[in-house]
């Protein structure tokens, strides 16, 4: 799918489920393969970027099978039965696959490399190559990006401050930090996405004993707010997982974003999961006048969920910075395409990040709806958009961006004729089968 066409048209209806959560699934095959056990996971996300990390599971001697696309069966090697790789270790275009690798792979008993695409290989990596130096890793970056080359060797446990809110990062540490010689904390300055403290604590939170015997007076994994502390004295196995991953909501936000935008448009999508770290954008759409409602909500997996009920709904301008970009950093692309058809000015800041992500996406998101006809402006860390404005079909590029690709999708529903969008084939990194539920919606997309 290099080209995606879509048309203006009728209003979007029905029901969908999006795919599964895409940070999760890279952590569930992460952690499924530290494992003692068989590890069974459906709702598995086969997108791309979780397809890498697969890759470089197997590569690394586990077995992993797939009985269907979206269920995962992983056969875990425990935390010192990982093997040396072959080769070096492709991790595509997934970001999140080589920085929380980083952190495993640097506690093992043998060397490594990290590397991907030319994409990848452009992202910054300095951010957990420093902190894993910290704790004694022997990593060597290229210019501050991949490839990395990783020597594995024995890690000391430590107290780490992160001056900007980072799930990465934090992971990274912690994943690290299962090979440390004591204690391994972190600090946040503001909320991040906390899946890999859910997962790990359900994998080490029942042992209280220690290695030589004694009982723990805490159990290995400690959240205090924003302070996580895992020690690895109490972990000497992590259990199987048994899980279903959520609905990515993320991927949600793409038709979530369209039936407000769309007249008389009226859609719910089943099973999203709603974890609080990433709801940002529902929080910002709700200030701007969406109409979105939350029901049969419920766990999944460790994780909270709910069917999101979606209409179509007059928005007005908002501003949004401080921690809830953190909240929503994936959504920004379809938050300009929301905030184009917004009554007043939308101004975003403190998005700095988002220069480093699979493009630019201050650079791009603003040339591309630039091409549609909409008002908006960039800064060095945000836009501003001025609304509302009749956007009008035109040739656009995704850059090879799946969320870019997906917003512009958006966009072209809401514009005046045909929206070509070339380059949309890396829609499905994280978002498989998005033109089918969109169509199954109502939305006019031709490939």
């Amino acid at each position: 799918m290099s080209r995606l066409v879509v048309r203006s048209g009728a209003p979007l209806r029905g029901q969908a489920r999006v795919p599964g959560d895409k940070s999760i699934s890279h952590r569930a095959l992460m952690l499924g393969a530290l494992a003692d056990g068989v590890s069974h996971v459906t709702g598995f996300l086969p997108g791309g970027d979780c397809m890498a990390t697969l890759g470089c599971m197997r590569a690394l001697g586990v077995c992993i099978e797939q009985p269907d696309e979206t269920t995962v069966v992983i056969y875990g090697n425990g935390l010192r039965g990982l093997q040396r790789p072959d080769a070096p270790l492709d991790c595509v275009r997934s970001g999140t696959t080589m920085r929380l690798l980083a952190g495993i792979l640097a506690g093992q008993d043998f060397d490594s490399v990290l590397s991907g695409d030319p994409q990848l290989l452009r992202r910054p990596m300095r951010r957990v190559v420093e902190p894993l130096r910290a704790m004694g890793a022997d990593i060597s970056d290229t210019d501050g990006h991949g490839p990395l080359v990783i020597h594995g060797r024995k890690l000391h446990g430590g107290e780490h401050t992160l001056t900007v809110a980072s799930a990465q990062v934090k992971s990274a540490l912690l994943l690290a930090g299962l090979f440390a010689d004591a204690p391994t904390t972190v600090r946040q300055p503001g909320p991040s996405r906390d899946h890999t403290e859910r997962m790990l604590k359900a994998q080490v939170n029942g042992k209280w004993q220690m290695a030589n015997g004694e009982s723990a007076t805490q159990p290995p994994l400690v959240i205090d707010g924003l302070t996580v502390t895992l020690n690895p004295a109490i972990v000497d196995r992590l259990e199987p997982l048994k899980m279903v991953v959520p609905g990515d909501i993320s991927s949600a936000a793409f038709p979530l974003v369209a039936a407000l935008l769309v007249p008389d448009s009226e859609i719910a999508l089943l099973g999203v999961n709603t974890n609080w770290t990433r709801t940002g954008l529902l929080d910002v759409l709700a200030a701007m006048g969406a109409q979105v409602v939350l029901t049969n909500e419920g766990e999944q997996g460790g994780e909270p969920v709910a069917d999101l009920v979606v209409r179509s709904a007059s928005l007005s301008g908002t501003e949004v910075g401080g921690d809830t970009v953190v909240r929503m950093i994936d959504e920004f692309p379809v938050l300009a395409v929301a905030a184009t058809q917004a009554r007043g000015t939308t101004v975003v800041r403190d998005a700095r990040e988002l220069r480093v992500k699979e493009t630019d996406r201050i650079a791009t998101v603003v040339a591309e709806l630039r091409k549609l006809g909409a008002q908006i402006e960039p800064q060095d860390d945000g836009f501003i958009v001025t609304g509302p404005t009749r956007l009008r079909g035109a040739t656009v590029d995704s850059h090879g961006d799946h969320r870019l690709g997906m917003a512009l999708a958006v966009a072209g529903l809401v514009a005046e004729g045909e929206t070509a969008i070339e380059n949309a084939e890396r829609i499905a990194d994280s978002f498989p089968g998005f033109v089918g539920i969109m169509q199954g919606l109502g939305g006019d997309f031709t490939v």
